[in-house]
């Protein structure tokens, strides 16, 4: 099976959100979101749970879990052609409403202009 091109997701700033979020993390937290998005790159649209989970409106979430805490991050598929990461979190208690909310916009924005919203990184 081909990989997955895997891509991060660009505001019109440039920032890009889920590079932002794994800087603020523990070292050891960072590597596990790292393997999970290369199981990502490998597995694509088959990578299931416990790794990954539909979450709705073709919104998925990137499921890893260290010492206690639960954190995400949240991607769509572009077609076939690749998956995109749109941001992180950390929840408690299920992914809020809002954060899907965030991830359904950007999945519009990248859909309307992907070039402008692609911020390409090997892993």
């Amino acid at each position: 099976m081909p990989k997955t091109k895997v891509v991060f997701y660009r505001e019109e700033d440039g920032s890009v959100p889920v590079l932002e979020w794994l800087g603020g993390l523990p070292v050891k937290a960072v590597a596990k979101c790292l393997v999970r998005i290369e199981r990502l790159q490998q597995l694509g649209h088959e990578l299931r749970r416990p790794e990954a989970d539909l979450l709705r409106n073709k919104i998925y979430e990137l499921r890893v879990g260290l010492q206690g805490a639960n954190y995400r991050i949240l991607y769509f598929f572009l077609d076939d052609i690749a998956a995109v990461l749109a941001h992180g979190l950390v929840k408690e208690s299920g992914v809020p409403p809002k954060e899907i909310e965030r991830a359904l916009e950007r999945r519009k924005r990248f859909e309307l202009n992907p070039k402008r919203h692609t911020y390409e990184e090997e892993i």
